[in-house]
């Protein structure tokens, strides 16, 4: 049997020699989360400020911990941040100039990154090595193993807080150059603070849900409250895009137990897991938690074999068409497509499924309504109007799948906050709209 220890050992280095093998004008993927390698990207960054290296880009997904190439404009064409999906740093970047963003689907990066890209360097944050000489990729699997298949180099960063997920991608330390060791917490999210308004809306969703479902969470107070309200439910499975600390909570009260899914039985499914580290103490050895590739997790005819699947997601505004933005206010970027549009037309193929894009009615402490006679100037529609199903505030639900315009436009001004209602019904009659 070969020595892997001893393998090991030969790659092991620090962040800062591993950052010195980068060259200019290397692409650097990474993954999503808490998969981000924070010793060597640490180093990157400290190459960069000291004029070292030029024209080195970094890929990232969901951004979840302070990133300096993000923060800092002057790094912009030493080391530029390209960012698929975007936290607060990335957000920030993309608006002031100096970081780019990909619009796409969630779902298609994988292919994408296998028919578009060409990588010098991919690095994750991985759990420790077992007695096999395999590092298992821990919290996230969204598109690892096409970044694996495409980079000439993979670095790894060992940290023995990072669970050891059972079913999700393993690298072998066989396809590792450099490995460094940064043991360090994970980052966690915040518990959001549940109001009277999140708890109406996640009551009202929970209503439309039927014991044995399978459902799909993001995050949020909305996702956090449906979840509560979901707790006297039976039978439910988890088929998601992120493993959340409400699917915990869901899974441990018994309302989970995935025993009615058409695919993978018994199995909670996810592409990436983040939250407290309730979530991260759940995932370690854990069979039952499958993290899997997104271009299947998130493929919508996958989604839609399990039968009443239910998903739940948010906006930032619609229109009375029912265009839903979750992405921009305004022309301002906020975050990306993600797979909202995948788990709405997942949810609708499937027998019984039902999608819901929910949201408070107003926002800016009730001066704004995000129900609006049209979309703001440069908003990004995120799911179409030909897609949307329910779409549910604190004031009810308008169902508007199959519906005319008109019966849109009724439903939506009714669930709309009463302080805008009239002004909407006026600027509706004015469009013709409504008749």
């Amino acid at each position: 049997m070969r020595d892997f220890g001893k393998l090991y050992q030969e790659k092991l280095s620090t962040a800062r020699e591993l950052a010195g093998r980068v060259e200019d004008g290397w692409l650097i993927g990474t993954d999503a989360a808490a998969a981000y390698p924070q010793g060597i990207l640490n180093a990157l960054c400290q190459r960069a400020r000291e004029d070292e290296i030029r024209d080195v880009r970094v890929e990232t997904q969901l951004d979840v911990i302070p990133l300096d190439y993000y923060a800092d404009d002057s790094l912009f064409g030493k080391l530029t941040g390209l960012s698929w999906f975007s936290g607060a740093g990335a957000r920030r970047a993309v608006n002031g100039g100096w970081a780019d963003f990909f619009p796409s689907y969630y779902r298609d990066t994988p292919r994408l990154i296998r028919d578009y890209h060409e990588y010098d360097l991919f690095c994750i944050q991985v759990a420790p090595m077992d007695k096999h000489g395999y590092f298992s990729l821990a919290t996230t699997n969204s598109y690892s193993v096409a970044m694996i298949e495409k980079a000439r180099h993979v670095f790894v960063e060992v940290n023995r807080h990072q669970p050891r997920a059972l079913c999700c991608a393993q690298l072998h330390v066989s396809q590792v150059e450099g490995i460094v060791e940064n043991h360090h917490p994970l980052p966690v999210l915040p518990k959001p603070e549940l109001d009277s308004v999140s708890m109406t809306i996640g009551n009202l969703i929970a209503q439309q849900i039927p014991d044995g479902a399978c459902i799909q969470l993001g995050i949020g107070a909305i996702p956090e409250a449906t979840g509560l309200a979901l707790r006297d439910k039976r039978d439910l499975g988890i088929h998601t895009e992120l493993f959340t600390d409400s699917m915990v909570e869901l899974i441990e009260c018994g309302a989970v137990n995935n025993s009615k899914k058409r695919i993978f039985r018994y199995q909670s499914v996810a592409t990436f897991a983040f939250g407290s580290q309730r979530v991260y103490e759940y995932l370690d050895d854990n069979p039952s938690v499958a993290l899997l590739p997104v271009d299947y997790v998130n493929d919508p005819a996958v989604i839609s074999k399990n039968d009443n699947m239910i998903s739940i997601n948010s906006a930032l505004e619609v229109d009375l068409w029912g265009q839903v933005c979750a992405e921009s206010v305004g022309a301002a970027h906020v975050s990306g497509s993600g797979g909202q549009i995948d788990y709405v037309r997942g949810a609708c193929l499937s027998r019984g499924g039902k999608s819901f894009i929910a949201f408070p009615s107003t926002a800016k402490g009730g001066s704004i309504s995000k129900i609006k006679s049209m979309l703001s100037p440069g908003a990004v529609c995120t799911t179409s109007k030909n897609d949307v199903d329910y779409v549910v505030t604190e004031y009810g639900l308008a169902h508007l799948r199959g519906q005319s315009l008109a019966s849109r436009a009724r439903q939506l001004i009714a669930i709309a906050h009463p302080d805008f209602r009239d002004e909407l019904r006026f600027q509706a009659k004015k469009r013709g709209i409504l008749l």
